[in-house]
């Protein structure tokens, strides 16, 4: 059986202040339905940018076994495509509870909700919310609601070509739709 990892390596804000408190929202395909997809808060508490990190934080270092921030793994997908997009958000708050996020979506998405998911991107550590892909539309304007600034998103999508033969991990770097950038990388386990 084939998996298929998403991590991210690290982030840039492209703005002069020095001080961040981030967070990503992951929303994609769910591993069992097609007719649903899934979404998350990552990491579970904001990370911090300070001015010594000038504005870009690498969760992936040059070191002998550094891996980069776990967002997801699962079986590669029968026509070998995976849709994923990555919101990133700053917040003021001190702490940032991924609860109070995902019921922000639960209740702005209502009868299209169908509840919290464990286990089920690979990780038992990260609840996800599961909902009705038609609802995904619904997902920027709730977002919108959220008193913390919003740098954009990002599509990750991803086709797993003949170039994942060659090599089992590719990075990929992205600008999100705001001041930021995104450098992540998909692996591919056999």
């Amino acid at each position: 059986m084939t998996k298929v990892r998403l991590e991210i390596d690290s982030v840039q804000v492209h703005r002069p202040k020095k001080r961040w408190k981030l967070y990503f929202i992951i929303l994609t395909e769910h591993p069992e339905d097609r007719d649903k997809m899934i979404v998350s808060t990552i990491p579970q508490e904001p990370f911090k940018l300070s001015q010594r990190h000038n504005n870009e934080y690498y969760f992936d270092t040059d070191q002998v076994g550094s891996e980069g921030l776990f967002i997801m793994s699962r079986e590669m997908p029968e026509n070998r495509e995976l849709n994923v997009h990555i919101y990133l958000r700053h917040t003021r708050r001190t702490t940032r509870e991924i609860g109070e996020i995902l019921k922000n979506i639960e209740s702005g998405i209502g009868g299209d909700a169908f509840g919290i998911a464990a286990e089920i991107a690979g990780t038992a550590t990260v609840p996800w919310l599961v909902i009705a892909k038609k609802a995904v539309p619904m997902i920027g304007k709730i977002l919108a609601q959220i008193p913390d600034r919003d740098f954009g998103f990002l599509s990750a999508f991803e086709r797993f070509g003949d170039e994942f033969e060659e090599q089992t991990e590719i990075d990929r770097e992205k600008d999100f739709t705001g001041d930021a950038s995104l450098v992540y990388s998909w692996s591919v386990d056999r």
